[in-house]
């Protein structure tokens, strides 16, 4: 995804009525996107958590009208680089984080993370906020959470331009799929807080 200065992106997409309240907890063919806002969506509903998903900056050029319920974006571009995708707060503290998703059965292309996102997550972590990946590698159907600390000291260790998925496996948390929450990342938050956020 390009993030040009003022250079237009054209995205074209269909305003939509629903919203992620709709989706259903037994939507196993769910985007990891889907399954992170009705997680977070389940932690506002019972005052666990407060996060939510950010919006994309974009400005909105053309949009064409054919009926009132029925807008449709024509051209659009961003405005300014976007950060990471969730940001809020978990028992005291500032939560932030990127979520992606790879097929890749091996390994998890390191150019899916921008270099500002990379460097938003790093200035998080100085002052004190918990940042991370969640990473699912949907063929092999699992799910990772990747400390910051994790991630840059492998982008200091190596040249290579991706991450392995067994370096994830030693060096990450499984996010085993649950129901309600779907994917339960607040319970390797509480393990980070515990004493092993600093590595």
């Amino acid at each position: 995804m390009n993030y040009p200065n003022g250079i237009k992106k054209n995205i074209t997409t269909k305003a939509k009525s629903t919203n992620d309240s709709n989706l259903s907890h037994k939507n196993r063919g769910m985007t990891l996107e889907g399954e992170l806002n009705v997680t977070n969506e389940y932690y506002r509903d019972i005052d666990k958590a407060y996060i939510y998903k950010k919006p994309t900056p974009i400005k909105i050029v053309k949009v064409d009208y054919p009926s009132r319920d029925k807008a449709v974006i024509k051209e659009a571009y961003f405005t300014i680089p976007s950060t990471t995708d969730y940001n809020g707060l978990y028992n005291g503290y500032y939560i932030d984080f990127e979520a992606k998703e790879t097929i890749s059965k091996t390994s998890f292309a390191l150019n899916n993370i921008h270099p500002h996102q990379i460097e938003h997550l790093k200035n998080i972590n100085k002052h004190n906020g918990i940042s991370f990946l969640i990473v699912r590698f949907t063929t092999l159907n699992m799910t990772f959470l990747l400390t910051t600390e994790k991630l840059l000291k492998y982008m200091e260790e190596t040249s290579k331009k991706s991450i392995p998925v067994d370096f994830f496996k030693q060096e990450g948390y499984l996010i085993k799929d649950g129901y309600t929450p779907r994917i339960d990342y607040l319970k390797i938050i509480d393990e980070l807080i515990g004493g092993k956020h600093n590595g």
